[in-house]
């Protein structure tokens, strides 16, 4: 780093962390790092949330926060949280399942449309599927008329790798990721299933007729990309209006992609990642002239979630980073971008000490943070220098 690391105020202590640049495999840069802001609160905004996973920002500034276990709760500003809404489809939660991403639609101003992502139970095992419902506010806020626009076509048993996230692109259309679902990893190779695959989809469930294979004989029209392992974090490109994603990998091989239509991400043919206790290869290599190579990629695994970009202007030196949460590591990395490339990373929140579930840029431009845990906690990053 060109400078002091920021230093971190929690509950008007300050305590210092360190913000430590580290340079990833993918990086060809060794540019220093922008300047940071001098010093940050965190600021806690409720506790006592039930594996978070996901938040989404209403239009007067509550936040809509589901919990893994199936409760959907809006959180005041003040930190006010309220009962579990009713309506929220039956989940099956259990592993890393359950009540999952969620986001307003794209005209909710008008029809007050919210979209779940959810492990839906059934017969054989759960999959991935997405509800549209309307969102009812007043005394008694609920969801009312849920109903599944799309659901994975088969059913796995097992409770890993579910996907989940939901982004509306700036056409409308909205793109949902899918998981391998741990077991079904080889089949993210081919077209004619929803494992590893990212879709796209209208707002009620059908398929645009511009999808890359809409055409091709045995494919599923509604897939946009594939090659995927477990995507948990992506977000547009606040200038390019593209999607980002990133993949969470095995041991090690967690990627940072650019999602394009009819691209090939390589899992499990070509991966960064080793199985799991025996380190051993997975696939054949890491590159192939047919698959898209990732922007970055961490070995080992930060076992990434959530992802936001960072538009404003509140935090000097950070405006268009790109930033992640970290699971295993527990704390939130900042990648400093020039174009399309990732030029150096910044780890930050090092002794945060729990699992950061999803990263939010909230309408007044300041960055909120999901962790997941048995009590979880909605926090808010409000720069003081």
């Amino acid at each position: 780093m060109s400078g002091p690391g920021p230093d971190f105020r929690r509950r008007g202590l300050l305590r210092t962390l360190a913000a430590t640049p580290v340079l990833g495999a993918a990086a060809t840069r060794s540019t220093a790092l922008a300047a940071a802001p001098r010093s940050i609160e965190v600021v806690e905004l409720a506790r006592g949330l039930e594996h978070p996973w996901s938040l989404a920002f209403l239009p007067d500034g509550r936040m809509l926060v589901t919990e893994r276990p199936g409760r959907l709760r809006i959180v005041s500003p003040d930190g006010r949280m309220s009962a579990p809404l009713p309506g929220v489809p039956r989940v099956q939660a259990g592993g890393q399942g359950g009540l999952l991403d969620l986001a307003l639609g794209p005209d909710f101003a008008r029809d007050r449309a919210v979209f779940l992502s959810f492990s839906e139970p059934g017969a054989g095992g759960a999959r991935t599927a997405v509800a549209r419902a309307r969102f009812v506010d007043g005394t008694a806020p609920a969801l009312r008329d849920a109903r599944v626009i799309f659901a994975q076509k088969d059913r796995t048993s097992g409770g890993n790798h579910f996907g989940s996230r939901l982004v509306f692109a700036r056409d409308g259309t909205l793109f949902v990721t899918l998981g391998d679902r741990y077991s079904q990893r080889d089949r993210a190779q081919t077209l004619d299933n929803h494992y590893g695959k990212i879709v796209r989809i209208r707002p009620d469930g059908s398929v645009p007729p511009d999808n890359p294979f809409v055409k091709r004989a045995g494919a599923l029209p509604e897939i946009h990309s594939y090659g995927h392992r477990n995507v948990q974090g992506a977000a547009l490109h606040p200038a390019t209006g593209q999607l980002w994603t990133h993949e969470h990998g095995p041991q090690g091989g967690d990627e940072v992609n650019i999602e394009r239509a009819g691209a090939n991400y390589g899992w499990p043919v070509i991966t960064f990642g080793r199985e799991y206790g025996t380190g051993s290869k997975i696939g054949e290599g890491t590159e192939r002239a047919d698959v898209t190579p990732p922007l970055w990629q961490w070995t080992p695994s930060i076992a990434p979630s959530g992802m936001a970009f960072c538009t404003g202007n509140r935090y000097a030196g950070w405006q268009g980073s790109l930033f992640v949460g970290s699971l295993k590591f527990r704390l939130l990395a900042r990648l400093e971008l020039d174009g399309d490339t990732i030029v150096r990373e910044e780890r930050l929140l090092t002794d945060l000490g729990e699992r950061v579930r999803d990263v939010r840029q909230g309408p007044d431009g300041l960055l909120y943070l999901l962790t997941d845990e048995t009590d979880g906690r909605l926090l808010r990053l409000a720069p003081t220098g």
